[in-house]
């Protein structure tokens, strides 16, 4: 099984969420929808959803209206092909490949490959400068923008949101505790600012290790959890801590997997 994490450039209309959610409902695990980044995290499993939820958001969004504080460069922004149960990275290529095939021939988008090839970040550094897509036109879609299409080990996306602590200070504790398992940005969110987190490898750097890095400089004032995690990722977590960590056992993806 393949878990498809995608990232949808809309966060704030709820027609066209609940439309998006509808074209995948089947095999639809989670969504998280965030108006200030204006982006929403759908978890699916398998192949046929996320051509399903891609060709919804391309017909229904444009690039050229969104606003957020998020980094994107398309309206279905982050496509990752996650091996579960019983599959594995080959798999994951394999369905990446695939996707990258028919996004490119049938919807004209343009797609930057990452895993092997790069890190997600480099494509946000330099698409459009020094790289160009791998598959598809090599100028934009008029409305649609370009996708990043990946493979990955399971992640935990997560949001750490202070209270009185301006942008240049968050962004400053971003850069502090990004490593090679951490990925921040420092970010403003209304009246909070928030250390937007991947953690890429939770096993050996979880929820509680970076919120207690970030602790050391600033006051928490709630932590996120965007999407799901794994259960192994839980399991290393002691319990008194998950309510302020925003972790539970109905986050996991094994939860959603047997109870969807």
């Amino acid at each position: 099984m393949l878990e498809c994490v995608i990232n949808v450039s809309e966060g704030r209309d709820r027609a066209i969420l609940d439309a998006l959610a509808q074209s995948c409902a089947g095999d639809l695990l989670d969504i998280h929808s965030d108006p200030d980044h204006n982006r929403s995290v759908f978890t699916l499993v398998g192949t046929d959803a996320p051509r399903a939820l891609a060709r919804t958001a391309v017909a229904a969004l444009n690039i050229n209206d969104h606003a957020g504080v998020h980094p994107r460069i398309g309206v279905v922004d982050v496509v990752p092909f996650v091996p579960l149960i019983d599959s594995t990275m080959h798999d994951a290529h394999i369905a990446r490949n695939e996707f990258v095939t028919w996004a490119s021939a049938e919807l004209k988008i343009p797609c930057f490959l990452y895993g092997t090839e790069r890190a997600l970040p480099d494509i946000r550094k330099t698409a459009w400068t020094t790289l160009m897509p791998d598959a598809g036109p090599h100028v934009p879609h008029s409305t649609a923008g370009a996708m990043c299409v990946g493979v990955r080990e399971p992640l935990v996306a997560y949001n750490l949101w202070l209270e009185d602590v301006d942008l240049v200070t968050t962004q400053r504790i971003a850069s502090s505790v990004r490593s090679a398992e951490i990925r921040t940005l420092g970010l403003q969110i209304g009246a909070f600012t928030q250390v937007s987190v991947n953690l890429i490898q939770p096993m050996i750097t979880g929820p509680d290790d970076v919120y207690d890095a970030v602790s050391q400089y600033a006051t928490v004032h709630h932590a996120e959890l965007v999407g799901l995690l794994p259960a192994s990722v839980l399991a290393t977590i002691p319990r008194a801590r998950w309510e302020d960590l925003d972790l539970s056992v109905e986050k996991t993806i094994e939860w959603r997997l047997t109870n969807r």
